[in-house]
């Protein structure tokens, strides 16, 4: 029995274990509800209308208490729009908008059984799994539908200083409803050891869509980062590198990605800069990271979900801090192609601004803004997001 179909009768199960006496066994069993209200528009100089949303994300969700290291979690996600929906939600409705990636929804979201116990961590299920800072495989929790995957990962805490995590991944969730899950064969590795400087990782993530045709997408990596105190202030760092070969049965590509980053925290103040490169193969092909949480990376006007042909170079510098009981932070993006190919080189620039704060431990709200001006390919676009949330 292929491990996606074990995953399917596990989602239909696993509600009606719930009630059992054992997943019920003890006091320790919570319950949490949780929305977030958002508004975005959406303006570009092209020819779609301007797009505008307002919709409500709903999520409950239950944990069981543990029983012989036994424990299960379900979680359903429902996402509408209330009263606005002047939007392209990538599924087919409002094509004429600029898109808003929140389609109306209803799922179970995740729903695994987990065993812990020794230093080890295994779930068998739907899950959620991020590694690192997202930059490879992530929950894209900013949507309103986020990414889950039918799974079975294990992570082993070996000591104060070492982890491991391994996953298989046979259906990928992603955030526009499921109308575009994607069946998957994907393997992840990751290895971490502390050091007294940071933490050093090293990855392998081999990547498959199991939809009958040839097509692989694997990548091998190393990352150092870490923070280092001075005086009252600190140095916060990192830097990567990572090798990916595409191949779809009859085309071969290579890409290498790379990271520096150096940052100053003083006063509670972060100054950050930073260099990332997404090569290209000759700019025939950019490098990719399908499972990523993208909108954290390259601007959150959303331009770069899918790398050019001709790779991308961010040039970013960034300040953020608190004020009045929240967190603030602008960020500065300057875009180059890594390979000038068909008059390709000057990709835009973009600015990002926000704010959020929680009120008390039940609501919390924000509010970010997002203006990418064009180069030599894609237009001009401005985002707006207003949201406010609770959670019980």
């Amino acid at each position: 029995m292929k491990i996606n179909k074990v995953s399917q009768a596990i989602l239909s199960t696993l509600t009606l274990s719930l009630l059992s006496p054992i997943a019920l066994a003890g006091d320790e069993g919570k319950a949490t509800l949780d929305f977030r209200l958002r508004y975005e528009s959406v303006e570009q100089d092209n020819a779609a209308k301007d797009a505008d949303a307002l919709t409500l994300r709903t999520r409950l969700n239950y944990k069981t208490a543990t029983y012989n290291n036994f424990s299960a979690f379900v979680e359903f996600e429902d996402s509408r729009a209330v009263g606005v929906d002047d939007y392209n939600d990538t599924n087919g409705n409002g094509t004429e908008y600029s898109v808003i990636a929140d389609p109306e929804h209803t799922e179970v979201d995740q729903a695994y059984v987990q065993y812990k116990a020794n230093g080890l961590t295994a779930k068998v299920g739907r899950q959620v799994i991020t590694l690192d800072n997202h930059r490879f495989v992530g929950h894209v929790g900013w949507r309103q539908d986020k990414q889950t995957f039918d799974a079975a990962s294990f992570s082993y805490k070996a000591s104060d200083k070492f982890d491991m995590t391994y996953a298989y991944i046979s259906k990928r969730n992603r955030i526009f409803g499921e109308e575009k899950d994607l069946d998957a064969k994907d393997h992840l590795i990751n290895l971490s050891y502390k050091t007294a400087y940071g933490k050093l990782t090293g990855y392998s993530y081999m990547l498959e869509v199991d939809e009958g045709a040839d097509n692989s997408l694997d990548t091998y990596g190393i990352r150092f980062a870490g923070a280092k105190k001075s005086g009252k202030n600190k140095w916060v760092y990192a830097a990567e590198f990572a090798t990916q070969e595409s191949d779809n049965g009859s085309t071969e590509y290579d890409a290498d990605y790379m990271l520096a980053e150096l940052g100053y925290v003083y006063n509670g103040i972060t100054i950050k800069g930073g260099y990332e490169v997404l090569g290209s193969d000759n700019g025939n092909y950019g490098f990719s990271t399908p499972l990523a949480t993208l909108h954290k990376f390259n601007g959150w006007a959303d331009q770069f979900l899918g790398t050019p042909s001709q790779g991308l170079a961010d040039m970013y510098a960034s300040v953020s801090g608190k004020a009045y009981g929240g967190k603030w932070a602008v960020v500065f993006h300057n875009y180059e192609a890594d390979e000038d190919k068909g008059g390709v080189d000057d990709l835009g620039d973009e600015i990002n601004i926000s704010y959020g704060k929680s009120f008390n431990k039940t609501f919390s709200g924000g509010i970010k803004y997002a203006s990418y001006s064009a180069g030599d390919i894609k237009v001009d676009a401005d985002k707006l997001w207003v949201w406010v949330g609770a959670k019980f």
